[in-house]
């Protein structure tokens, strides 16, 4: 545990808290809020230099990944993703892969120590190549990972996406990767009906060009059992962690509305991005 602190603290890719813009309570509740935030939610204005230190929190199969991958992408930092790392650790056959490989497929969470191990390892791989600032997907995922984080840098924003349980385990059913060219697709086709005044929720499925059709491939934690078992335990460990981050001032909670054609450009105004129509359009 002390190995990520020591490479942190003396890391270049830490070593900006300063200079970033904070969100406190004050300045959140000073703006006008969004129809898709709830719960006072946070709204910034972003650093020039774009350098950030964002963490994006949510459900597993909210879209956690293809939103801080996006902003990584307009702001020029890096998106880190634990989840990534994990597979990259599983696919590697390294001293990890048989133990993470039984974690994963019994839908349970990995551990502080696995994670922060091979977090580690990510930030030592970016103070090499000069990052600097990072959208984090996937920590801290305990409240022992955020303390473990706080101790070593400040935090600007914290992201909250949120979607009802049954569009999230619709959404993982439809998870679908190209076992060629590795890219990710999915087949659900989300059509919720809007009830007790919440709008509903469409999203088309995302489908692979013909030449990939064939050669998709499900994730072998990808049944509903498992799904609805990890966003069980999700959903008992992030309460503690949203509080933390919400008594800081610092959490933004985000409902999206539908799939990115609807869901990216009014996240994009949340967070004070919408007039980067240039890089938007790049991005799309």
């Amino acid at each position: 545990m002390a190995r990520i602190v020591r490479v942190a603290r003396s890391s270049s890719f830490f070593g900006y808290g300063n200079r970033f813009y904070s969100t406190s309570a004050e300045a959140s509740h000073a703006s006008s809020p969004s129809p898709f935030l709830h719960g006072g939610g946070a709204r910034r204005d972003v650093a020039k230099d774009r350098n950030v230190q964002w963490v994006f929190l949510g459900c597993p199969g909210v879209g956690k990944g293809t939103y801080a991958s996006r902003l990584s992408t307009l702001l020029g930092v890096p998106h880190i993703a634990t989840g990534d790392l994990v597979r990259e650790e599983l696919a590697s056959s390294g001293p990890l892969s048989q133990k993470l490989s039984e974690i994963v497929n019994q839908g349970k969470l990995v551990s502080d120590e696995i994670i922060v191990d091979l977090l580690s390892k990510r930030l030592e791989a970016g103070e090499a190549k000069g990052e600097s600032g990072f959208i984090l997907d996937g920590f801290p995922r305990t409240m022992r990972q955020a303390e473990i984080l706080g101790d070593v840098t400040d935090i600007d924003l914290v992201v909250n996406l949120k979607l009802p349980e049954e569009v999230l385990v619709d959404k993982c059913l439809g998870r679908r990767t190209c076992s060629q060219c590795g890219k990710g697709f999915n087949i659900a086709h989300i059509n919720l009906k809007g009830e007790n005044g919440k709008p509903g929720i469409s999203m088309d499925p995302l489908l692979p060009p013909p030449h990939c059709m064939s050669k998709l491939i499900t994730r072998a934690d990808d049944t509903e059992e498992v799904v609805k078992a990890r966003l069980r335990i999700y959903n008992e460990t992030s309460q503690p962690l949203e509080e933390y981050y919400r008594s800081k001032g610092k959490l933004m909670e985000f409902d999206l509305p539908g799939g990115i054609p609807e869901s990216w450009p009014r996240l994009l105004e949340a967070l004070r991005l919408d007039d980067y129509e240039e890089k938007q359009s790049a991005v799309a």
